[in-house]
Formats: C-alpha cells, sequence, structure tokens
C-alpha cells in the first residue's frame, strides 16, 4: 500500500505545486490527472480554474525522486475567489467559471494608496464583497499617506463608520506598520489591491521579506505588476502572509442578486424592512435601504457602488 502524506501548497508556478510537509520540508509536487477528472464530476456543472491552491491542505505521496504528487484536497474553511477574465475561459450555457485566489484565510487586508495610483473606493468596495461573501474577516490599509494626509483621514473616518478596521500606512517611513502585524499574528492573512499600492512594500518592511517592488507606470499612472503569482510566506509560529499579483478589476463570483446587500453592512439593519423578501433595492416598492439612501442614513457614494456591482452580476443557472 502507497503511504500518503499531508501537507499545506505554499506556492504555485506553473504545473509545480510548492508544499509544507508535517515536519516543515519543501516537497515539490504535481497534480494527479485522475484527481482532476474525479473533481471535476464532483463538482458537477462548476467549471473551475483552480483544482488547488495556495492555502490548501493536500494529501500527497512521494515519488522515487522525492518530489510528490498531489491526489486529494481537503475542505477548505473558506476561500477567496473572483470571476475569472473573460480570457481565460468562454461561459457555456450551465456553466460558472470560478478563479480561486486562495484557501483557509484568517483575515484579508485590502491594500489601497491614497494616490499614485490614485484611492480607488468602487474598486475598494468590490474587494470588500469579496471577502464578506466567503465568510473572511477584512481590513483596509491606506499605503503612501504621506501624500495626501488629510484625504486618508476622511477615507479613513468613512469606512471606519461602516465598521471596517482601516490602517493608515506610509511603507517608506514605516507608518502603521507595528499595528497591521500585530493584527497578523497567529492567522493567515492575505494581502489583496491594485498594482502599485505597495503591498510588497509593506510585507518587506514588516516581515524582512524581499519581494520585488517596482515603481508605477508613468504613463498610465497605474501599477505594474511584480507579482505573478500568489505565495505563501511563514512569518512567525503559526502566522502566515499571502502575498497576491494586482488586480485591475474583480467581479465576485456565486452571488445573487438579492443577496448582494447582506455584504453591504450597512444596509444590513434596513434590509429585513423591504417589503419583498427578494428586493434588490432598486425600483422596488416600499424599499427600507432606498428609503434609507434618501434620508442619508446610508451613503450615496456605496449606494453607487452597490448599482455598480449589482449591474455586472450575471444571472447564474442553478440545476
Amino acid at each position: 500500500m502507497v503511504k500518503k502524506y499531508q501537507g499545506k501548497i505554499f506556492r504555485i508556478e506553473s504545473k509545480d505545486y510548492y508544499v509544507w510537509d508535517e515536519s516543515g520540508n519543501i516537497v515539490r509536487c504535481s497534480l494527479r490527472g485522475k484527481f482532476r477528472k474525479e473533481l471535476r464530476i464532483k463538482k458537477d456543472k462548476l467549471l473551475t480554474l483552480d483544482y488547488a491552491v495556495v492555502g490548501d491542505y493536500v494529501e500527497f505521496i512521494r515519488n522515487k525522486d522525492a518530489t510528490g504528487m498531489i491526489t486529494g484536497t481537503f475542505r477548505r474553511i473558506n476561500f477567496l475567489s473572483r470571476k475569472a477574465l473573460k480570457s481565460k475561459a468562454a461561459l457555456k450555457r450551465g456553466e460558472r467559471i470560478e478563479q480561486i485566489i486562495a484557501s483557509n484565510i484568517d483575515n484579508l487586508f485590502i491594500v489601497a494608496s491614497i494616490l499614485e495610483p490614485q484611492f480607488n473606493n468602487k474598486l475598494i468596495d468590490r474587494i470588500i464583497v469579496a471577502g464578506e461573501s466567503n465568510n473572511i474577516n477584512v481590513s483596509i490599509i491606506i499605503n503612501k499617506i504621506d501624500l495626501e494626509k488629510k484625504e486618508s483621514k476622511l477615507w479613513k473616518k468613512f469606512y471606519e463608520g461602516i465598521g471596517y478596521q482601516v490602517f493608515p500606512t506610509c511603507a517608506i517611513k514605516s507608518i502603521g506598520i507595528k499595528e497591521i502585524k500585530n493584527k497578523c499574528a497567529n492567522s493567515t492573512n492575505i494581502f489583496w489591491g491594485p498594482s502599485g499600492v505597495g503591498k510588497s512594500s509593506l510585507l518587506n518592511c514588516m516581515f524582512g521579506l524581499n519581494l520585488k517592488i517596482n515603481e508605477i507606470s508613468h504613463y498610465s499612472q497605474k501599477g505594474v505588476h511584480t507579482t505573478v503569482s500568489c505565495s505563501m510566506f511563514k512569518v512567525g509560529d503559526n502566522t502566515f502572509v499571502i502575498d497576491t499579483p494586482g488586480i485591475r478589476e474583480i467581479a465576485p463570483y456565486g452571488i445573487k442578486k438579492e443577496d448582494l446587500g447582506f455584504y453591504f453592512q450597512e444596509f444590513v439593519p434596513f434590509i429585513n424592512k423591504c417589503k419583498f423578501n427578494t428586493c434588490t433595492h432598486t425600483e422596488e416598492p416600499d424599499c427600507a435601504v432606498v428609503e434609507a439612501v434618501e434620508n442619508n442614513k446610508i451613503d450615496l457614494m456605496r449606494y453607487e457602488s452597490y448599482l455598480n456591482l449589482l449591474d455586472t452580476i450575471e444571472e447564474d443557472i442553478y440545476f
């Protein structure tokens, strides 16, 4: 009988899956073809681009050359995902395409910069929904506050008013670093946001990593991708951080239109007062959420983010 081992994926490069075994040793693994086929059958009509991801606990066998072959994954506590970009796969009737970023996450740190690139609250709101809909604790980092202190304070107050913990930071001056580091202790943390906002710089400053850093493009004023795939780093006892590629767009996956409002925290106290339990908070009569917007109990900017995201939700096909 072939002996099976357990481990955790911390990096993926092309078809190579790098796994920490139970002793902390690194094993380069491949993914067993039969496992991919079996998983597709279990997923029924759900088409996923990722059978095993960073953060997954896996079962593998060892080859004679000291490499390994992953034969299965253990159940995920949660995972962070988004709809796959259209360039990666074409939708067919009855198939829903999901790109899983990482799994088994305690904290999602949404990283934004106040300038260079410009703070984008609508993108932040989309990432919040991706985290909230997957039961991940969400915090917001506003980096590069040395470039614009007044506006940084306004956005901090805005998101704290909704209920999110906000960390104003400046990586080059080590401002706010200690607070985030304390929040990361004894947990698995993922840092996600647009390119060029300083995710890698923050991680280098906090944990002494040596992640590659590039400046933003002076032509487009947008970030340049330096991280090309997710990587997990062990930075302390039971403390892990995940660096991710920068994103320019995101559409959260698997959300019905009538459920979207539950992932906007300030909507929740009003949702149960709507006349219809399938209310999308747009044109339905007696909508308590719309009334709250009109009475300035819900900020108009957040409601506009909600409407913008609602327009992008495709009707999933359920069987």
